[in-house]
């Protein structure tokens, strides 16, 4: 299996532009916008990250096309349209992966998502303010949690928090 895309929905500018230079240093194109005027359907050989704002359902389309297509996206967006972008493109492929950062090798049984949310909460964030910054639901957030509590085999949040902060600085 190749390389994965980078999709991800962010809330601020800067942070898609730091993702932004990330993919490019890895070698990925930056294209400004979400409309892809290539004739050839699968981009994935091109290694293109699409970024911008998504104000709207309209931009909101076109970034999940492009990367149904194989370009990575980078999005700026907020509210209930940041959320419904995050699904649309989480049936695409899994939100959070970015080129050039190695995966964790710490031994932990955890997926992004989950290291995400422990993240989160690791710098002092509640569940609720860590499931809407990582765009999910709070229902979301708790079964993903509870899902890294089991594989780290402890009983509270609080626990597993600890152990992401241990396996982290090591």
């Amino acid at each position: 299996m190749g390389e994965q895309v980078p999709l991800h929905v962010v809330a601020a500018a800067g942070e898609a532009e730091a993702l932004v230079r990330r993919c490019a240093a890895a070698g990925w194109s930056a294209h400004r916008g979400f409309a892809l005027l290539e004739p050839a359907w699968d981009l994935a050989d091109r290694r293109l990250v699409c970024h911008g704002q998504v104000g709207d359902d309209h931009t909101a389309s076109q970034a999940v096309l492009a990367a149904a297509r194989g370009a990575g996206i980078i999005a700026v967006a907020s509210g209930q349209l940041a959320l419904n972008l995050a699904a649309d493109l989480r049936r695409v492929g899994p939100l959070g992966v970015t080129p050039g950062k190695a995966e964790a090798a710490d031994g932990l049984d955890l997926d992004a998502e989950q290291r995400a949310l422990l993240a989160r909460l690791a710098s002092g964030s509640t569940i609720a303010a860590a499931a809407e910054a990582e765009f999910v639901s709070l229902r979301t957030a708790n079964r993903r949690i509870a899902a890294a509590r089991q594989s780290l085999g402890v009983k509270t949040t609080r626990e597993a928090v600890m152990i992401y902060i241990k396996h982290a600085r090591d």
